[in-house]
């Protein structure tokens, strides 16, 4: 019987016999026993890269609804809705006129001067369309910065919790994510202190998501001035994600990080895109909003890396940021009812809480009360029992550097939010 060989030298020896009969010449048996035992090894950096967990459970659950069993997904902030009939339209269109060819690798012009005139004239700023780069979505904008202003061993202050892929896209580039961790109490906000304290010689850039996933919280314009003025005063630069701007509830108004300070969009690189606003998830269309000799690189780096993003989906896009807004309206008017609704049974099941969710649309759940139970011992654990014996997936807070949390999405119908909160009652109780 044959036996596998376990390293160069077992392999000669086991195949001694083989050459010595089958090939006259030893330097071709060298050559087809390097081949037999060799192996492509994995780089050391993507070898320490962690899995998305929340692509994780979404795959999880969709194992089970394959099984033919009804999932109640609570784990993607993808909204349920389609997108507005006027954009599918406009991609109609572009294939129409021919627009299936590569264009400029940081995007199409038209695209550029409607996201710099969005943001000039929503939050008062004054960008150029050469301070634009539009990405294959918000995560591939991020990359790009990362990749554009990091250098090995520089460290980027990240508040806990945060979005799964911020620390695993540091670490891609060499530079070193430092968690502050911020506390239920205070709304999950870092506070200018914290930051201060978390400063070393090292540190180059803070990453600040508002509204915030997974905790949906936001920052008001004070808050955001004290950490501002840190910023400013050590010489520090800021990527905001501000992804989730225009889903925001109730009295609550978003703050562009930019427009605190004067100095701000020479430190600042904001990035966002269509995914969460105009339900284009799959469409992959994001941006970069940075200082023009970082736009130029980060283009120069789209070139290399990608080329343009998806042409019809850039005339998608266009046609997203320039029509009406009404669908916009619309889906948030849908998303705060379902916010309201999620507040409320949390509030109503004894030992769960959770923040107060000012924007973006997700609830992080404190489950602490119930862990130690059952062999329930961590938030993946729950999270794991939960789909088992429910058939509800949400998220652990683990995956987001917080223990004792979980993170549900309420973008989904009401009806699939009433039955999943039902169930998630009887597993706690």
């Amino acid at each position: 019987m044959f036996q596998k060989p376990t390293n160069f030298l077992h392999t000669l020896s086991l195949f001694a016999g083989y050459a010595s009969i089958h090939l006259a010449c030893p330097a071709e048996y060298v050559r087809i026993a390097r081949l037999l035992t060799m192996t492509i090894e994995i780089s050391a950096i993507l070898q320490g890269l962690e899995p998305s967990a929340t692509l994780t459970m979404a795959a999880k659950a969709k194992e089970l609804a394959a099984q033919g069993k009804t999932v109640y997904d609570l784990t993607l902030g993808e909204p349920d809705f389609a997108t507005p009939p006027h954009i599918c339209d406009a991609a109609v269109e572009a294939v129409k006129a021919g627009h299936t060819k590569y264009t400029v690798a940081s995007g199409i012009p038209e695209l550029k001067k409607a996201v710099a005139d969005k943001y000039n004239t929503d939050y008062g700023l004054q960008y150029e369309p050469a301070q634009v780069v539009i990405s294959n979505g918000a995560k591939h904008a991020l990359h790009n910065v990362f990749c554009t202003t990091l250098n090995p061993g520089d460290e980027v202050i990240i508040p806990t919790p945060y979005w799964v892929s911020y620390a695993e896209l540091v670490k891609l580039t060499g530079a070193v994510p430092v968690f502050v961790p911020t506390e239920e109490s205070h709304n999950f906000k870092i506070s200018a202190e914290q930051i201060e304290k978390a400063i070393t010689p090292k540190t180059r850039m803070l990453l600040l998501c508002s509204p915030s996933n997974p905790t949906g919280t936001m920052y008001r314009r004070e808050e955001l001035e004290a950490v501002a003025d840190v910023i400013l005063k050590h010489n520090l630069f800021v990527l905001a994600d501000e992804i989730y701007d225009k889903l925001v509830y109730g009295n609550n108004k978003f703050v562009s990080f930019p427009t605190l300070r004067t100095e701000l969009p020479d430190r600042t690189i904001v990035v966002n895109g269509v995914s969460k606003t105009y339900a284009m998830t799959g469409w992959r269309i994001g941006w970069t909003l940075s200082p023009l000799n970082v736009a130029k690189k980060i283009g120069e780096l789209q070139g290399q890396q990608t080329s343009n993003p998806c042409s019809i989906s850039q005339y998608a896009a266009l046609a997203a940021l320039s029509g009406s807004q009404d669908c916009v309206k619309s889906m948030l008017s849908a998303f705060s009812e379902r916010r309201n609704y999620v507040a409320e049974r949390i509030a109503v099941i004894e030992g769960l809480s959770c923040p107060d969710m000012d924007g973006a649309f997700y609830a992080f759940i404190n489950i602490k009360k119930f862990l130690g139970r059952s062999g329930i011992d961590t938030s993946e654990r729950f999270c794991l029992e939960l789909l088992t014996q429910q058939q509800v997936a949400m998220v652990m807070g683990s995956a987001f550097g917080c223990e004792g949390y979980v993170r549900a999405s309420f973008a989904a119908s009401l009806d699939v939010l009433r039955e999943a909160f039902d169930r998630i009652e009887r597993f706690v109780r």
